[in-house]
């Protein structure tokens, strides 16, 4: 069985690692997007999709997740265009794991079977609050799995996110 798991990944959170982790014991392939995929060096999305590949690669090593292929998808202000364009890129998958209220409705609309994800301490495990905390100079790194957080002072990802 092959899954669908979409994210923006602004950055890669223990919540993404830990739910990738389980759903890698569940299927046999898990296809990863990154969505908003052309936008770096914003507010919202601080990381290039190249930088949030390397954190996803990083991360899935870190949790010994090995059955996934990484993908990319462009935000396109047309919800039918966005799902069909996914598709293209990634081809046939069973089931499409989501926390996502708007990725939920819209796979399921396209015919595919969801499963609903539950989010795990999503107040604090969140891009929005974890970026938040950088800029502010509050505790972050505890947040992610230790190979993104070194990662993101490799590149100077909290400068740049003080800075935006």
């Amino acid at each position: 069985m092959r899954a669908l798991f979409v994210g923006r990944f602004q950055p890669v959170h223990r919540g993404h690692a830990e739910i990738l982790k389980k759903i890698s014991q569940e299927v046999d392939e898990i296809a990863i997007v990154i969505g908003s995929s052309q936008f770096a060096n914003t507010k919202e999305n601080p990381f290039s999709a190249d930088e949030r590949e390397e954190m996803l690669k990083r991360a899935l090593s870190e949790y010994g997740i090995k059955n996934f292929k990484i993908y990319r998808a462009e935000d396109v202000n047309d919800n039918e265009k966005w799902v069909k364009n996914v598709i293209s890129k990634v081809g046939n998958f069973d089931v499409v794991y989501s926390g996502n209220e708007l990725v939920k409705k819209l796979f399921r609309e396209a015919g595919k079977k969801v499963i609903e994800i539950e989010h795990i301490e999503r107040e604090i495990l969140s891009g929005t609050e974890i970026r938040r905390r950088i800029k502010k100079g509050l505790p972050w790194k505890e947040l992610l799995p230790e190979s993104v957080s070194e990662y993101i002072l490799e590149i100077k990802g909290d400068e740049r996110i003080k800075k935006l």
